[in-house]
């Protein structure tokens, strides 16, 4: 659908809150959203929030400065959506890490400028012709974005087929820092996690986690909010959630971030990936008919 289309069918034209769709990088349409307490862009392709500005602020969220956007391209930074699995495919290593919906066109079924002042989006998927040998199961997905001076995500399963199934999953929130060597993450002290460098080993966090060398972590159990301190910035981010009881923390560091290619330039030194997922002892039974929602909401405080 063209953009002139989606624009007649969803466009925002509000003194204080507007959404337009325009044509982006790589021939993927992308989401332009402002009001009075944030602007933020959002890829179609992915439902891919790219950015979130809160009004006097520094964007919330990182992207790369080297980040590519072509059609059926992961993009580098932003909150992409892990689908049906986390990680690599249980079975199939020949399938895409992380799932396909990250790279498949959504739709948007409506927007919304809410009467405080925010803006609300709402994006659905089901499984494309072309990922049904990944993905037999008739499901559908439903994305709710919240953009305002919070902004809250909702992501919702519904399994509707005849069969139960299982799903992985995360919103994969790369956090724009300010200095990784002055960031502190609360909120994940006396929890166990497994630590992927380490063969998966079984450890418990120790106080707030700081950052001086590659993390790629799974925290077990972790229902509650946690608090990414940004000294540099001198903010705090509130991350809390519901439908999700794992959290994933990851930074390359600098020799993995090299070998990767579109980090950019010292990127790893500005972005802390925090994710709450459904992973590991974490994943989600639904039966027929059943339906799971992942909520997560981000607010930004001075410290």
């Amino acid at each position: 659908m063209k953009t002139e289309h989606l624009n007649k069918l969803f466009a925002l034209q509000e003194r204080n809150n507007t959404l337009q769709v325009r044509a982006g990088e790589g021939g993927i349409p992308v989401i332009d959203i402002r009001n009075r307490f944030a602007c933020a862009r959002i890829s179609l392709q992915g439902a891919h929030v790219l950015s979130w500005k809160p009004e006097g602020r520094e964007d919330v969220i990182w992207l790369s400065e080297d980040a590519e956007f072509a059609i059926g391209k992961s993009i580098r930074g932003g909150i992409p959506i892990c689908w049906p699995w986390f990680g690599a495919h249980e079975t199939n290593k020949d399938f895409p890490a992380h799932g396909f919906v990250r790279t498949t066109k959504w739709q948007i079924s409506s927007t919304e400028a809410l009467q405080d002042g925010s803006t609300r989006i709402h994006f659905t998927t089901t499984a494309q012709p072309e990922n049904r040998m990944m993905w037999p199961a008739d499901t559908t997905v439903r994305y709710q974005i919240t953009i305002g001076k919070e902004m809250e995500l909702v992501l919702v399963t519904t399994n509707d087929g005849a069969r139960t199934i299982t799903i992985g999953q995360a919103l994969h929130t790369y956090f724009h820092v300010g200095d990784i060597s002055q960031i502190f993450l609360h909120g994940l002290d006396a929890t166990e996690y497994l630590d992927k460098p380490d063969n998966f080993n079984r450890k418990t966090q120790r106080g707030a986690l700081t950052i001086d060398d590659e993390v790629d972590r799974i925290y077990l159990d972790t229902a509650g909010d946690c608090v990414l301190e940004d000294r540099s910035l001198d903010r705090k981010i509130i991350i809390s959630k519901s439908g999700s009881h794992s959290t994933v923390v990851w930074n390359p560091w600098k020799t993995v971030a090299e070998k990767m290619g579109d980090l950019g330039r010292d990127g790893y030194r500005k972005m802390l990936c925090v994710e709450s997922c459904n992973a590991a002892d974490d994943v989600v039974t639904l039966e027929a008919g059943g339906e799971h929602r992942l909520r997560v909401q981000y607010e930004v405080q001075a410290l």
